[in-house]
């Protein structure tokens, strides 16, 4: 593989980083402090986005996204890492791939609409009774006539009151199992939808999460996401592509982001008379971080370029999300260190950094769940996993 970047990749990465540094960053300390988003900067920085082309670039150029391959978004959702999500979601866009499921009078109904960023989706696959293990879900569509009555809940869902509608799983059939799960489009204004409270988080400040209640909802024929019963088979398909995306690459966007804070903070403050980074213990610690970012860097690389050439990534993909997330928490925990008192100050981003960045080991399956994959995969024979045959 060749892991130059062409003229076009320059570009768009020079553009979304100038984006960043001049749109977004002057906005983290008071979104911060608020714990939201003010509605003018976030219609603000959406129109910059969208005159720039940033807007939806995961999704198809015909529907009027950015048309990137797999190795082009994780390169600028690497990027977006180095930012705050809730800037992210707003300047960026939230539309999720699974949409392109969509057919027919679904895609001027909920894609279009989503690309162009005049509607919002979340993704409502958690519950309390099943975070990691997307096939434990409780939540019911039963038939009636020819379309279905929802009923059930959803737990910690991103974004659940700024959005327009929801791709909600749901059992269809109680009696196939992992066989019997639905997915469906759910508009948050049908009758029987209910957002709940706010769930206040460690971290993550500004994103908002919340329960979603669905109390007798009817769903029209059209609600119906892909082919019935098919519905597990899409969402893992999503949460592939999320995890390697808008988990996986962010992490590393992260934590490259912390490092360089780290690297100008060991170069500036001094300590008995020189600078902190010529002492051995400090360059030990940012050499450790640049190697595990590289490390977890070249292999995100390697996961992207398996998707665009149509090879099986399920497993590679966990190995990636496991070792950024993992990563983070180390490069985090050792820029607290670096900075000693003042990297526990909320006046700094570090502190930050190191509380958003423990969610990385959790949401999108834990770093357990993965293990497990992994481990599955091994004893299944796929020597891939640890000698790189291509």
């Amino acid at each position: 593989m060749d892991f130059s970047l062409n003229d076009e990749q320059r570009l768009m990465l020079g553009i979304i980083e100038k984006f960043i540094e001049e749109e977004l960053r002057p906005l983290e300390a008071e979104v911060e402090r608020a714990g939201h988003l003010a509605e003018a900067d976030a219609q603000r920085i959406f129109r910059r986005s969208k005159s720039l082309g940033l807007y939806a670039l995961n999704m198809p150029l015909e529907l009027g996204g950015g048309g990137l391959n797999a190795l082009d978004w994780i390169l600028a959702e690497e990027r977006f890492g180095a930012t705050t999500d809730i800037l992210v979601r707003r300047a960026f866009g939230n539309a999720y791939d699974i949409l392109l499921e969509c057919k027919g009078d679904q895609i001027d109904r909920w894609v279009a609409p989503a690309v162009r960023g005049d509607r919002t989706c979340s993704i409502a696959f958690t519950e309390s009774g099943a975070g990691s293990d997307a096939a434990a879900i409780s939540t019911r569509a039963r038939k009636s006539g020819s379309g279905w009555i929802l009923n059930g809940s959803k737990n910690f869902i991103s974004d659940a009151h700024f959005s327009d509608f929801f791709v909600v799983t749901a059992v269809t059939r109680p009696d196939a199992g992992r066989g019997g799960i639905s997915a469906f489009i759910v508009d948050k204004d049908a009758p029987g939808v209910e957002v709940g409270a706010n769930q206040d988080m460690m971290g993550l400040r500004g994103t908002s999460h919340a329960p979603i209640f669905f109390n007798d909802v009817p769903l029209e024929p059209e609600c119906l996401l892909g082919p019935e019963d098919g519905g597990l088979k899409l969402a893992y398909a999503t949460l592939g592509r999320v995890r390697l995306a808008q988990v996986a690459a962010r992490a590393i966007g992260r934590a490259a982001r912390i490092l360089e804070l780290s690297v100008e903070h060991a170069s500036s403050r001094r300590q008995f008379g020189k600078p902190i980074g010529e002492f051995q213990m400090i360059q030990s610690m940012l050499a450790d971080s640049a190697t595990e970012i590289s490390a977890a860097r070249l292999n995100l690389y390697h996961a992207a370029w398996l998707v665009d050439q149509g090879r099986r990534a399920s497993e590679k993909i966990s190995m990636v999300k496991l070792q950024a997330s993992e990563m983070l928490g180390r490069v985090a925990d050792r820029a607290v260190q670096i900075f000693g008192g003042s990297g526990y100050e909320t006046s700094l981003p570090i502190e930050r950094y190191y509380r958003d960045a423990r969610i990385f080991r959790i949401f999108d399956g834990t770093s357990e769940i993965h293990r497990r994959i992994l481990a599955r995969g091994l004893l299944q024979g796929r020597s891939e996993l640890y000698c790189w045959r291509e």
